[in-house]
C-alpha cells in the first residue's frame, strides 16, 4: 500500500489555538518532515474556504496557494488536493495553474478533482448551488478541458457550462501526458463512469463494504467504456485516531473533543466523531492493521490519512509510521 498524509490547513479546526503567523511554518514543517523520510509518498490538502461542519472565523488556507508554496518548499513528496472542486475555478484557468505548479514542483503534482458538495461555501462565494446533475456535468466537461490543454497545449471546447476557444496552456506540465487525474467521489451512475473514462486514480468510500461495492461498480463501468480496470489505482481517505492501548485511543479522542466542542453543538460534534470511531484507522495498531489489511486484499492500493492532532504533536504520526505502515507496505 502507498501512503499520503493530509496536512492541517484549518478547514477541520485543526489549527485552532495556533497564532496565524505560525500556520504556514506549522504546515511546512510537517510537509518537510514527510519529504525528508521515505514512508510518505505524498502530502495533501482539502479544497475548501470555510471551516466544517460549521463556518467560523477560524482560518482555512486556500488549497492551490498551498500547492504552489509546498511545491517550492519540498523536494520529493508528491502534492495533491482531495479534492479540488471543479466549479470553484474556471477549468482552463485551473489547467494553467496546475501546469505551473507542476513546473515549480519538478513534476510532482497530482490533480484531485470532484463535483463539490459544501453548499454553504458555494453560496457564500457566489457560485450558487446547482443540482448534483449539473455539478457532475461541470466536472465531466472540465476534465475534458484539462486533458486537451495538457496534451495539446491549447484547448477549444464548447459545452453546456464551459466554453473555451483557443486557450493556450504553455508550458505543458512536466509530467508526460499531463498531471495525473484523481476522480474523487463514489456516485455510482455518473462519477464512477467519469472515473472509468478519465482517471488514473479513484478516491471513494473507505469502509470495507463500501469500498468493495464501489470497486465492483467501477469495474462494470470500465468494461462498458473499454478501460482497463486494473490500470486505475483505487484510494480512500482515513481519519486517524490511534493509540498504543485502547485507553490511549480514548485519551486522544477526548483531546479532539476538547478542541472541537467550543465550535459546534453536540449533534455536530457527534457527527464528526462518527467519522473516526469504528472506522478503519481507529483503534490500536493491531486493530488498524487488521482492518486496513482486509481493505488491501480488496484492492485498496493507496490510503490518504488525516491526523487531527498533527499541528500539535507528531506522536500519532510516529506511532502510525512505526507500527502500521511497515505491516502494509
Amino acid at each position: 500500500m502507498r501512503f499520503g498524509l493530509f496536512l492541517p490547513q484549518g478547514w477541520r479546526f485543526d489549527l485552532v489555538g495556533i497564532d496565524d503567523s505560525q500556520h504556514w511554518p506549522t504546515i511546512t514543517s510537517l510537509a518537510r518532515r514527510a519529504d525528508d523520510g521515505d514512508l510518505w509518498e505524498s502530502v495533501w490538502v482539502y479544497d475548501h474556504f470555510h471551516t466544517t461542519p460549521v463556518p467560523s472565523e477560524e482560518a482555512t488556507h486556500e488549497a492551490w496557494s498551498l500547492m504552489a508554496g509546498l511545491a517550492a518548499s519540498t523536494d520529493r513528496v508528491r502534492l495533491g488536493q482531495m479534492c479540488t472542486c471543479m466549479a470553484y475555478r474556471n477549468p482552463m484557468y485551473l489547467a494553467k495553474v496546475a501546469a505551473t505548479v507542476d513546473h515549480i514542483s519538478g513534476g510532482r503534482l497530482e490533480m484531485g478533482i470532484g463535483a463539490g458538495w459544501y453548499e454553504h461555501e458555494w453560496r457564500a462565494y457566489g457560485y450558487g448551488f446547482p443540482r448534483a446533475g449539473v455539478r457532475l456535468k461541470m466536472l465531466e466537461e472540465g476534465v475534458q478541458i484539462f486533458e486537451q490543454a495538457w496534451r495539446e497545449g491549447v484547448a477549444t471546447f464548447h459545452g453546456e457550462h464551459y466554453d473555451v476557444d483557443g486557450a493556450i496552456c504553455r508550458p505543458l506540465p512536466l509530467q508526460p501526458g499531463g498531471v495525473p487525474l484523481w476522480i474523487a467521489g463514489g456516485g455510482e451512475k455518473v462519477t464512477l463512469r467519469i472515473a472509468a473514462q478519465h482517471a488514473r486514480y479513484t478516491n471513494f468510500d473507505g469502509t470495507l463494504e463500501g469500498f468493495t461495492r464501489k470497486s465492483q461498480i467501477l469495474r462494470e463501468h470500465c468494461a462498458e467504456v473499454g478501460t482497463d480496470f486494473d490500470q486505475i489505482t483505487r484510494s480512500a481517505n482515513y481519519n486517524v485516531l490511534i493509540g498504543s492501548t485502547e485507553a490511549e485511543v480514548e485519551e486522544r479522542t477526548a483531546e479532539l473533543v476538547a478542541r472541537l466542542s467550543p465550535h459546534m453543538d453536540a449533534d455536530r460534534l457527534e457527527q464528526q466523531l462518527r467519522g473516526f470511531r469504528g472506522m478503519p484507522a481507529h483503534g490500536t495498531p493491531e486493530q488498524v492493521v487488521e482492518k486496513l489489511t482486509a481493505l488491501k486484499e480488496q484492492g485498496l492500493a493507496y490510503g490518504i490519512f488525516y491526523f487531527p492532532d498533527a499541528a500539535y504533536t507528531t506522536d500519532s504520526i510516529e506511532l502510525f509510521e512505526r507500527e502500521i505502515m511497515p505491516a502494509l507496505m
